[in-house]
């Protein structure tokens, strides 16, 4: 639970609240907090669940905090566990896939589809077959024809009005891309869910619990291939690639595809990303604290993150800061 250590966020009140104040009420951590007790009441459950807090007595009327030093090293050994998750998957389909060029016959769960008319035949073929949803991480190379694009936006759009979920993840240059900058707003104002990671490790597309594609470069040849996995162990391993980059990943909103900003906000932001309070950031500009807190807030929603230190990442992808 990264939020504990967001002083903005309700989890980061409260515990900050408890490391100053120990064996506090609830009645008195909501004071703390701005909260009301049933918030506080609901937000130590969610924090005691994470062992980031305790009930000091059996009625749960007083709570402490853990020690911070035993969370962060909680929070690093975790995201160690995850990254180390991701290896070990990335590791598996390195084997497999070699193991596929050798003989594919011996792996019944893949097929290797050749050529890029084929390979975004068997792309639309997926998304066709589709009932709940669609995982997606999208990455250049982009090898389709410009009449491709509009296609594939036309199909997107049908799939979602049917019901299907997009959840994509974009690579980090995707603001900038003439190619995926303007259909990523798009698709997001439709409906999409979406989210950008700096370096995604593959082209992926996954469709329910049924097939996925990964699309790669060729070895040998100028072109593009595609391994076709069904149902398997290797189809687990990137289903959970997919869901540990999709946690990884940083919100995109509609409006966050807009890369225009004014001079107060983008001061605002270069202070937030540095670690300033909101109080420091109005002494700062001379701003009233509200007009602070209501600026971040709106900037904060306006590129999809739910903390400010995703915000200074997206703000940073942006080129604002």
């Amino acid at each position: 639970m990264d939020e504990v250590l967001d002083p903005d966020s309700d989890c980061g009140r409260v515990y900050r609240s408890l490391v100053g104040h120990p064996r506090a009420s609830t009645g008195e951590l909501a004071a703390r907090a701005g909260l009301s007790e049933a918030a506080v009441l609901t937000t130590l459950k969610e924090l005691a669940a994470e062992d980031a807090v305790v009930a000091i007595d059996p009625d749960s009327r007083a709570w402490d905090a853990v020690p911070p030093a035993q969370l962060v090293e909680a929070l690093l050994q975790r995201d160690a566990v995850r990254r180390a998750g991701l290896r070990q998957a990335g590791a598996e389909l390195e084997r497999l896939y070699r193991f596929a060029r050798r003989d594919a016959g011996h792996y019944g769960a893949l097929e290797v589809v050749e050529g890029s008319t084929r390979v975004l035949a068997a792309v639309r073929h997926l998304q066709q077959s589709a009932r709940r949803e669609m995982r997606v991480i999208d990455m250049p190379p982009y090898s389709g024809s410009p009449e491709y694009y509009p296609d594939q936006e036309s199909l997107q759009r049908e799939r979602m009005a049917s019901g299907v979920v997009y959840r994509v993840i974009y690579h980090g240059t995707a603001f900038d891309d003439p190619i995926a900058g303007p259909n990523m707003a798009r698709m997001i104002e439709a409906g999409e869910q979406a989210r950008t990671l700096d370096e995604p490790p593959m082209k992926l597309a996954i469709a329910d619990g049924e097939l996925a594609i990964v699309t790669l470069a060729a070895d040998d040849h100028h072109g593009v291939i595609a391994l076709l996995i069904r149902p398997s162990s290797l189809f687990r391993a990137l289903a959970n690639v997919f869901d540990a980059l999709w946690r990884l990943a940083v919100p995109v909103s509609v409006a966050g595809a807009d890369t225009q900003i004014d001079a107060r906000d983008r001061q605002i932001l270069t202070l937030m990303a540095s670690g300033a309070t909101d109080d420091a950031i109005a002494r700062r500009l001379g701003l009233g604290r509200r007009t602070v807190v209501r600026r971040v807030s709106a900037l904060l929603a306006r590129m999809g993150a739910t903390t400010r230190f995703q915000g200074g990442v997206q703000a940073a992808r942006r080129g604002w800061l």
